[in-house]
């Protein structure tokens, strides 16, 4: 590295400007040199010089560093850890609703050709293993083989299965429409009075099959387990709770009618039942429990997402049981 130096003359200045230049010793150059650099000074000086208006200039190469160079050698820079952030979820981002959706997605299709095995799917398994809620009610639910497929196959109900899905089913919308109006959970307050309620619609029906001297059954332990474990997921966790809420009413309007129908035309020459009427727009009733609940789920933490889409899972699986009474 070259360094440059200014050095005033040794002699002062003669009369008429010029100046008296004598060649100077080591000691004097020493005594005026000033460095650019003010650090250190150089090893090595030029014996080539210039004088400039009367200033002696000077060139000098040190072969050492400057000190901060130096210190830069020896104390590196400290480089901050790259922060990683996780994959997000399926629907992650549009709420804890659309997240349940895939969860559907994925159980509806896992017996066709395509089969949802990404790491969301596996992060809930490894969460499976550590999560004690609602293990009380897993070992009434059977496994995937249990579901009802009614969109492929050949399956004939019958109308005593159709009176036992519709009693178990009001048992069911019965137990959560009097959980979340009786219950002291500000989070249940939300969801009263949605305008999606069945249990009323259920009664009317079920009297009618009276009136047509159609036997009405009891409940059956697909409805009578599915509703013991929502009073007691209800009262361990209201996230968990509303999970089941929300996929009980979605699994009805999206395949509930499909089956209605279905039924309707082939045992009850094309009756329409209460159950699947409602005095509003139904898509605008259950867009309207989405938000609430995804404006609730914003404040949860990942761990009890984890948990709402594995009871996503069981709800779905308790809902199929049911389902399957039509054709038993």
């Amino acid at each position: 590295m070259w360094w440059l130096s200014v050095t005033p003359p040794s002699t002062p200045l003669c009369r008429g400007g010029a100046s008296a230049i004598e060649k100077p010793s080591v000691s004097g150059l020493s005594a005026h040199t000033a460095f650019l650099s003010r650090k250190e000074k150089p090893r090595f000086l030029n014996v080539n010089k210039k004088t400039v208006n009367g200033l002696r200039i000077s060139c000098s190469a040190d072969a050492s560093p400057p000190l901060q160079e130096a210190a830069n050698v020896l104390n590196p820079p400290v480089l901050k850890k790259r922060k990683r952030y996780r994959k997000e979820y399926p629907g992650e981002s549009q709420g804890i609703t659309e997240e349940m959706r895939f969860v559907a997605m994925r159980l509806r299709n896992i017996k066709g050709k395509y089969v949802d095995k990404n790491r969301n799917s596996e992060d809930l398994d490894a969460h499976s293993d550590s999560d004690n809620d609602g293990e009380s009610g897993e070992s009434d639910v059977k496994s995937e083989d249990s579901e009802v497929n009614v969109d492929g196959g050949t399956w004939e109900p019958s109308a005593e299965g159709f009176m036992k899905y519709l009693v178990d089913s009001k048992l069911v919308f019965s137990t959560i429409e009097r959980i979340v109006d009786v219950s002291d959970d500000v989070s249940y307050c939300y969801f009263r009075n949605t305008g999606l309620e069945r249990s009323e619609s259920l009664s009317r029906d079920l009297v009618w099959f009276s009136q047509q001297e159609i036997a009405i059954p009891e409940p059956s332990n697909p409805g009578l387990n599915y509703s013991k474990y929502l009073e007691e997921l209800a009262e361990r966790s209201a996230p968990l709770f509303l999970s089941h809420f929300y996929n009980i009413y979605f699994s009805h309007i999206a395949g509930g009618r499909v089956i209605a129908r279905q039924v309707s035309e082939k045992i009850f020459d094309g009756k329409e039942l209460e159950f699947y009427r409602w005095e509003r727009n139904v898509e605008e009733l259950l867009k309207d429990v989405r938000q609430k609940l995804n404006t609730l789920g914003e404040h949860w933490s990942r761990d009890d997402k984890n948990r709402c889409l594995k009871e996503a899972t069981k709800s779905f699986r308790y809902m199929g049981q049911i389902v399957r009474l039509i054709i038993l």
